[in-house]
């Protein structure tokens, strides 16, 4: 005969719990569902149904008691190593947001802002238009879930009670900044260096005719080069954004040790 105590509830409560802090973790901040648009009871309703899904397969626990110190700390670590894997996630997008931001302002579109629905900060209309894209292209590649894919297997990988990321791992993710502002410079460099090229031209035409106004005929010319530049552009969109899916995919496998 089967006898439930309170303490195997309480261990089903706390092993239930590690899971589903992780998975909330990494809801807030991915791109999507951690948008505030999305509601918090969505993304909590949605952490716990697929923590009730995953839970008979995880791996095993460690037994700690419900109301002990060490249990809200490995809540803690739960949450840290979900919000980590996000953000991953998140500076993905912000790679085509900075490049845009960039663009804008070599054409001359700097002054031209939005308030950005999901973030609740103002960007460029530019860098708005790219992360509309992106987020496009993103859930056309089912992107969200090889992401979510790797989440499941950060269980198996990094278990449960075996700490945080290590020191390896912190300084791999401090140096993915530096590769953040190389991609979306890589990204803008066509369109600055065309850009360039116009506003050359225009100091040419400058010597060799005074009288012309510069300042009235080169802002629309400039403006429509930018813009037909980011027309041309878009083909290059899905491969880049898969290119980047496999970089950012690669980086969370090495953090959690896959």
């Amino acid at each position: 005969m089967l006898y439930v105590t309170d303490e195997v509830i309480a261990s089903w409560v706390s092993h239930f719990l590690w899971p589903f802090f992780r998975l909330s973790g990494f809801l807030v901040i991915v791109p999507i569902m951690g948008s505030r648009l999305v509601p918090a009871r969505v993304r909590i309703s949605l952490a716990f149904l697929m923590t009730l899904i995953i839970y008979p397969l995880m791996p095993a626990m460690p037994v700690i008691e419900a109301v002990n110190l060490q249990n809200f700390i490995m809540i803690a670590e739960q949450i840290i190593i979900g919000t980590t894997l996000g953000f991953i996630v998140l500076m993905m997008m912000q790679v085509f947001v900075l490049a845009g931001q960039t663009i804008s302002m070599q054409m001359g579109l700097g002054f031209a802002s939005m308030v950005d629905p999901s973030n609740g900060i103002s960007v460029a209309v530019l860098s708005q238009w790219y992360q509309v894209l992106v987020t496009l292209v993103f859930l056309a590649i089912n992107g969200h879930l090889l992401v979510l894919e790797v989440v499941i297997d950060s269980f198996y990988t990094l278990p449960i009670g075996e700490g945080l990321f290590g020191a390896d791992q912190w300084r791999v993710l401090a140096e993915f900044g530096s590769w953040l502002y190389k991609a979306s410079l890589t990204l803008a460099l066509p369109a600055i260096t065309a850009l360039l090229l116009v506003n050359l031209a225009f100091g040419v035409m400058t010597r060799a005719a005074p009288q012309l106004n510069v300042f009235a005929l080169g802002f629309p010319v400039t403006m429509m080069t930018g813009l037909v530049i980011v027309w041309v552009s878009y083909a290059a969109a899905a491969p880049l954004v898969e290119q980047f899916l496999e970089t950012h995919v690669s980086l969370m496998r090495a953090l959690i040790r896959f």
